[in-house]
C-alpha cells in the first residue's frame, strides 16, 4: 500500500502529485539493482515535464520551437504545452503488468495496493510484445478516443512521440500483434478495472496540471508535420534522459528530499547545460564584417565572391541554401561562416555544424572554427557547447583543451541550490566555449551548439537508425556547412540527396562550398533542398552553357533559385600542361632537368602502393630531400606529416621554412584538399577533371616575388604533368591502379576535355580560374562531342560506369531514410529495416560510404624481452613530456598519459585486410588481447585491437607481411 512515509514527504506539496491518491502512487518508474533506490512513476513524469520545460525555455533553438509552433493553433505556447504534456506522458506504458513485473519487491508492493499481476517469469515471451514505449502509445491512443472524442488517425502523429521515445517508432504489425493481447496492458479480472483507473487517473492528471485539458480539441484538428513529430520525439528523449539520471534527479529513500519545482532546479543548476547561441544579424559594410570576425592583413579587402555571397544572404526573402563556387584559395571558408552568421540571425538557429570529407580537414577546421566563435559578439560572456565530431577527437589538443574546462555532471548538492550558492562540480568562471559532459555521448554529442566534424555524421541523418530523431534535432537548429562538395561520390550523394530534403523540411539554412560541381548535381542539391526547380531550368541551363564561374546559387524551400555571377578576385594562373609517360626513370629524369636550379616539386599518385614505389625510386636521385605523405601513417605520425608540409611549403610568411635547394612531395589524395601548400612544379596522375584542377591549386598558390622571381628561372611559369596512363594508345590508357579508384569513364572523360591543353605544347594553358568551370561542365556533360577514334571506347567505359553508379543508388537506398511523408502521416515504421546504431566507427562510416568495413589497429613497439612500450619515435607533448618509449604493462592498466600516447597510434589497414582475411586478421589480433586492458579503467585502450611491432618495425598478419617507418608509412606485402 501507499506509505506513511511517502504521504509525509508529499504534504503540502502542490503539482502532478497533488492530483493523486491511492493505488496510482504505488506504480514505479525507475529502480537501481545496486542500491535498491527506486522512483515512482508519478515522480519521474514530473521530473521529465519539468526538464522539457526547461529546455524548450533555456536551450532549444528558436528556430525548432517556431517550427514546432507553426503546426499548431496556438504558435509557439501551443508547442511548448504539447511538448511538456509529451515529456510528462511519455512513460504511461510503465503503468502496466508486463512492465510492472520486472521488479518482484516493486511489484509485491503494488499488489498491496490492488493492482495484480502475474510474475515476470509466468508472464512469458509474451512481454516483449507490449515494451513499455509500445504501451505507451496503445494507452495514450485510447485515452484520446475515448476521453477526448479522438479519431485513432488524428491520435497518432501525437501518440507516436510515446511510442518512439526509443529511439525507434514502432511498426503497424507491432501496434496490431499488442492489440490482441490486452493482459499485457491490463491483467483480466477484479483487478482489470484498478488497472485501467490508474492509467486514467495519470493521464487526467497530466493534461491538467499541465494546462492542455483546453487544447486538446483544437489539436485534434491538427495533421501533426513529421519533422515536428520527429522534433518533438527528440525533445522528449533528451527530457527523458536527463530526468533519468539519478546523480540528478535522486531516487528514492533520498537523503534530502526535495520535490517540485526545487528539485528539477537544483538538476538544471548542476546539469549546467549551455543554452542556444543567440546570433545577432551583423551590421556595418562586408568590410568591416570580415575584418572583425577574420582578422584580414591591414589594407586588403575583401574578395568579390565572399562581399557577393554576404549580400546576397542579406538580400534572400528568408534564409535557406546557398552553393559557392569558386577557384581553391578564394577564402570560401570565410564566406560561408559570414553566411552563417547571417543565416542563423534570420532564422534563429542555435548553432553550426561544419561538415568536411575527412578526419584530417574536420582537425584543420576545428581551431579556425573556435577562433571565429571567439569573435562573435553575441558569444561574448556566456558559455556554449563545440565539438569536434569524429572517432579521434579526444586525441586533439584543442577538443582535448576545451573538455578540461567542463565538470563532472556528479550528485546535485540541493542545500546549496536552496541556499543560493552553486552546486558541486559547477564552474565558478566557466569557459565561453566548453566540450559539455554530458554532451559528450555518442548518441548526444552532436546536439552540442558549434560542431566541425567528418560529412559522415550529417550523412547519418539520411540512414536508418536507432535514435535517428537526436540526430534530425542536432541539425534542425543549426546552420550547416558542407564544405567539398564536389569529393562525395554517387553513393555518398544518395544519402547527402535525401538529408537536404529532410533539412528543407525543417528550413535549415544550408551553405554547400566547392571549387565548382558539375551542372547537374548542382541542380540536384537545389533540387533536394527546395523540391522542384522546373520553373528554374532554363536559368540552370543558361548557367551550365555559359560556364559561369564563380557562382552563387541560391534557394529558399519551395522557392526559385537565385543566381549570382561575382567578379573573379584577380588572382589568375595559367597553367601550362604536358603529358608525361608513366614511367618512373622518365619521371626522375624529367625532375632532375626540372629541379637543376632548385625548387619544389608535388607529385601526385592516385594509390599509396604508386607513391610507395615514386619515392623509392627518386630517393635514388634526390636522396633525402624526397618526402611522403598519405594516409597510411599512425594518426600521430600523419597529422605531423601535414605539419611539416605547412611548415616548408605553406604560404610566405616567417613561420615558413622553405627549401632552400630542390625537393619533392609524393602524396596521395591527401594533398588535394585543405591543405595551403605551394609548388614551383606538379606532376599529377590522371583523375577526374575537378579533382585534378584542385591538384592545380597546389601549384603557384601564392606570388612569390614580382612575377614570381622568387622561384627558380625555370620554374616561374606553372606547369603541370600529366601521368599515370599510355598516351601513346589511339585512346589513353590509364594506369589500372587509378581505374579501380575512379573507374574509367570519368578518367576518359577528364582527358578528352584537357586533350586540347595536352598536345599544344603548352600554347593553350589551362587558365584559372575562367576555364575551372568549362572543363567541369565539358568533362560531366551528357553531349559533349568524343575525340576522333574515342567513341567506342567512351561509350563502352559510359556503360560499365552507369552500372556501377545504378549498383551503388540501389545499395545505397537499402537502408536510406524515407522522403518526408505528408502532413498528418504518422512516423511509424520510421527506421523500420534500419542498421540498428550508427556511429562513427568503421563499421558505421562504411554504411554512407561505398567502401568495406576497415581495420583499425594501435600500434605498438615489442622489445626484444617481449616487453610493449609506445612506439620510440614520438616526439614530446605539448608541456615537453616525452611520448616515445613508454612503458605499456601487461598486467595492469597503463597509465593514462602512456595509453592516451598509445592510442595516438592508431592506423587504418588497408583493402588487403578486408572480407575473408580481416576474419583471419581479427582473430590472430584477439590472441593478442591484453585482459589487464579490458577494464572501465582503461578507456583509451579497451576493446582495442593491439598490432605490435618488433624492433625493425616488422610484423606478420593475416598471411602479409607489415612493414612501417617514419618516412614511408605502411608498406603491405604478401608473406
Amino acid at each position: 500500500m501507499y506509505s506513511s512515509s511517502m504521504a509525509r514527504e508529499g504534504e503540502g506539496r502542490s503539482g502532478l502529485r497533488s492530483r493523486l491518491e491511492g493505488p496510482v502512487l504505488e506504480l514505479w518508474g525507475k529502480h537501481d539493482r545496486d542500491s535498491d533506490g527506486w522512483l515512482p512513476l508519478w515522480q519521474h513524469m514530473e521530473d521529465s515535464a519539468a526538464v522539457a520545460g526547461m529546455l524548450w525555455d533555456r536551450w532549444l533553438p528558436w528556430s525548432v520551437r517556431r517550427l514546432i509552433g507553426r503546426a499548431l493553433p496556438g504558435g509557439e505556447g501551443d508547442g511548448r504545452l504539447l511538448a511538456v504534456w509529451l515529456a510528462a506522458v511519455h512513460d504511461i506504458g510503465k503503468a502496466t503488468p508486463a512492465f510492472a513485473c520486472q521488479v518482484e519487491g516493486l511489484a509485491d508492493r503494488m499488489r498491496a495496493a490492488g493492482l495484480e499481476m502475474r510474475s515476470r517469469t509466468a508472464m512469458g515471451p509474451d512481454r516483449a510484445i507490449a515494451p513499455h514505449a509500445l504501451a505507451g502509445q496503445v494507452l495514450l491512443g485510447e485515452w484520446l478516443e475515448e476521453a477526448c472524442g479522438w479519431d485513432p488517425e488524428e491520435c497518432w502523429p501525437f501518440t507516436v512521440v510515446a511510442g518512439g521515445h526509443h529511439g525507434i517508432p514502432p511498426e503497424d504489425s507491432q501496434i496490431y500483434a499488442l492489440d490482441s493481447r490486452g493482459h499485457l496492458l491490463r491483467t483480466p479480472g477484479r483487478s482489470r478495472a484498478v488497472w485501467q483507473g490508474v492509467q486514467t487517473e495519470l493521464l487526467e492528471a497530466c493534461a491538467d496540471e499541465y494546462g492542455v485539458r483546453g487544447r486538446l480539441g483544437l489539436w485534434r484538428e491538427v495533421k501533426l508535420p513529421q519533422p515536428v513529430q520527429v522534433l518533438l520525439t527528440a525533445l522528449v528523449i533528451v527530457a527523458d534522459w536527463i530526468a533519468s539520471n539519478p546523480d540528478l534527479f535522486p531516487y528514492h529513500p533520498m537523503e534530502v528530499p526535495c520535490f517540485g519545482a526545487a528539485r528539477a532546479d537544483a538538476a538544471w543548476q548542476k546539469l549546467d547545460l549551455p543554452g542556444a547561441w543567440r546570433p545577432v544579424d551583423p551590421d556595418g559594410t562586408v568590410q568591416e564584417l570580415f575584418e572583425s570576425r577574420f582578422a584580414l592583413p591591414a589594407g586588403s579587402s575583401v574578395r568579390p565572391v565572399q562581399a557577393e555571397a554576404v549580400e546576397l544572404a542579406r538580400s534572400m526573402e528568408a534564409p535557406g541554401l546557398m552553393v559557392i563556387e569558386a577557384p581553391m584559395g578564394e577564402g570560401k571558408t570565410e564566406a560561408a561562416l559570414a553566411v552563417t552568421e547571417i543565416f542563423a540571425a534570420r532564422s534563429g538557429a542555435g548553432g553550426v555544424f561544419f561538415a568536411l570529407p575527412t578526419m584530417a580537414t574536420g582537425n584543420a577546421m576545428f581551431p579556425r572554427l573556435l577562433k571565429w566563435l571567439k569573435r562573435l559578439p553575441s558569444l561574448e560572456g556566456r558559455p556554449h557547447s563545440v565539438l569536434l565530431a569524429h572517432s579521434k577527437a579526444a586525441l586533439n589538443d584543442d577538443f582535448t583543451d576545451l573538455m578540461r574546462g567542463a565538470g563532472p555532471v556528479a550528485g546535485v548538492d540541493v542545500d546549496a541550490v536552496r541556499n543560493g550558492k552553486q552546486a558541486l562540480g559547477h564552474r565558478e568562471a566557466p569557459a565561453e566555449l566548453v566540450a559539455h559532459t554530458w554532451l559528450r555521448g555518442r548518441k548526444k554529442a552532436m546536439l552540442s551548439s558549434f560542431v566541425a566534424g567528418t560529412v559522415d555524421q550529417l550523412l547519418f541523418a539520411g540512414l536508418k537508425s536507432k535514435h535517428l530523431a537526436l540526430r534530425h534535432l542536432a541539425v534542425a537548429g543549426k546552420v550547416v556547412v558542407i564544405d567539398e562538395a564536389h569529393a562525395y561520390d554517387t553513393y555518398m550523394s544518395v544519402y547527402l540527396d535525401r538529408v537536404l530534403s529532410w533539412l528543407g523540411a525543417y528550413g535549415v539554412p544550408v551553405v554547400i562550398l566547392s571549387a565548382t560541381l558539375p551542372a547537374a548535381r548542382r541542380r540536384e542539391l537545389v533540387e533536394a533542398y527546395a523540391g522542384t526547380v522546373e520553373e528554374a531550368g532554363a536559368a540552370f541551363d543558361e548557367v551550365a552553357a555559359a560556364g559561369e564561374y564563380p557562382l552563387l546559387t541560391a534557394v529558399t524551400p519551395g522557392g526559385t533559385p537565385l543566381v549570382r555571377r561575382p567578379a573573379a578576385s584577380g588572382r589568375a594562373v595559367s597553367v601550362q600542361l604536358e603529358p608525361l609517360d608513366d614511367d618512373l626513370d622518365v619521371l626522375a629524369d624529367r625532375l632532375e632537368a626540372e629541379l637543376a636550379d632548385g625548387g619544389c616539386a608535388l607529385v601526385v599518385r592516385n594509390t599509396v602502393k604508386r607513391v610507395v614505389e615514386t619515392a623509392r625510386v627518386l630517393r635514388q636521385r634526390f636522396g633525402d630531400d624526397v618526402t611522403v605523405a598519405h594516409a597510411r601513417f599512425l594518426d600521430v605520425d600523419r597529422a605531423a606529416n601535414d605539419k611539416e608540409l605547412l611548415r616548408r611549403f605553406g604560404p610566405p610568411g616567417p613561420a615558413v621554412d622553405r627549401p632552400a635547394g630542390r625537393h619533392v612531395v609524393v602524396a596521395s589524395q591527401v594533398a588535394e584538399q585543405s591543405l595551403d601548400v605551394d609548388f614551383d612544379l606538379l606532376v599529377t596522375d590522371l583523375c577526374p577533371v575537378d579533382l585534378l584542377l584542385q591538384r592545380m591549386g597546389r601549384l603557384h598558390r601564392h606570388q612569390r616575388g614580382t612575377g614570381q622571381q622568387d622561384r627558380p628561372a625555370r620554374l616561374r611559369r606553372p606547369r603541370c604533368l600529366v601521368t599515370g596512363a599510355d598516351w601513346s594508345a589511339p585512346v589513353p590508357v590509364p594506369v589500372q591502379g587509378s581505374v579501380a579508384v575512379y573507374q574509367k569513364y570519368p578518367l576518359l572523360r577528364s582527358a578528352a576535355v584537357l586533350l586540347p591543353h595536352l598536345q599544344t605544347g603548352g600554347e593553350r594553358p589551362v587558365r584559372l580560374p575562367w576555364d575551372i568551370s568549362p572543363l567541369v561542365q565539358g568533362a560531366y556533360a551528357d553531349d559533349v562531342q568524343a575525340p576522333a577514334g574515342w567513341q567506342e571506347a567512351l561509350d563502352d567505359a559510359r556503360r560499365r560506369h552507369e552500372a556501377q553508379r545504378a549498383r551503388q543508388q540501389q545499395k545505397a537506398a537499402t537502408f536510406r531514410l524515407g522522403d518526408v511523408a505528408g502532413p498528418g502521416e504518422p512516423l511509424f515504421g520510421w527506421v523500420a529495416a534500419g542498421t540498428g546504431d550508427a556511429d562513427d566507427t568503421p563499421a558505421g562510416r562504411a554504411q554512407v560510404r561505398d567502401s568495406q568495413e576497415s581495420l583499425e589497429v594501435i600500434v605498438v613497439h615489442k622489445r626484444a624481452d617481449g616487453g610493449l612500450t609506445t612506439v620510440p619515435w614520438l616526439g614530446q607533448d605539448r608541456k615537453g613530456r616525452r611520448l616515445g618509449g613508454l612503458d605499456l604493462p601487461r598486467d595492469q592498466v597503463p597509465v593514462a598519459f602512456a595509453a592516451r600516447a598509445a592510442a595516438a597510434c592508431g592506423l587504418r589497414l588497408p583493402q588487403e585486410f578486408s572480407g575473408e582475411v580481416m576474419d583471419r586478421a581479427i582473430t590472430e589480433l584477439e590472441e593478442l588481447v591484453v585482459d589487464a586492458w579490458q577494464t572501465k579503467e582503461s578507456s583509451w585502450l579497451a576493446g582495442e585491437l593491439i598490432l605490435p611491432l618488433d624492433q625493425d618495425c616488422q610484423t606478420r598478419l593475416a598471411g602479409f607481411a607489415l612493414r612501417y617507418s617514419t618516412t614511408d608509412g605502411l608498406e603491405v606485402t604478401r608473406a
